[in-house]
């Protein structure tokens, strides 16, 4: 009988670590997985700034007002506008108008 005891005292001993174990690792995967969320939030909340300040930065006044100043570049009028045309395509291969038919 004493040797069940015994059997039985281990038993109850090595599924109550166990168990200490189990809830051990449950805290410290639940706390974990609460950082990580906690991060997520964080890195959603900086991206919806970063795309705010995209928007703001890419405004179509902003980019010209850069365009002017940094890049000296100015609109484009008639005055200053050079058209170029191309060279006829068959110049050289096209038979004479008066060629026999």
């Amino acid at each position: 009988m004493t040797r069940v005891n015994i059997v039985l005292l281990l038993a109850v001993l090595a599924s109550a670590l166990y168990l200490v174990n189990v809830q051990y690792e449950s805290r410290r995967l639940f706390t974990a997985m609460d950082r990580a969320l906690a991060e997520a939030r964080k890195l959603e909340t900086e991206r919806e700034q970063l795309n705010l300040e995209k928007r703001a930065q890419a405004t179509p006044l902003r980019v010209d007002k850069i365009a002017r100043e940094q890049l000296q570049m100015r609109v484009a009028t008639p005055a200053i506008t050079q058209y170029v045309s191309a060279p006829e395509a068959n110049a050289g291969n096209a038979p004479a108008q008066g060629a026999a038919k």
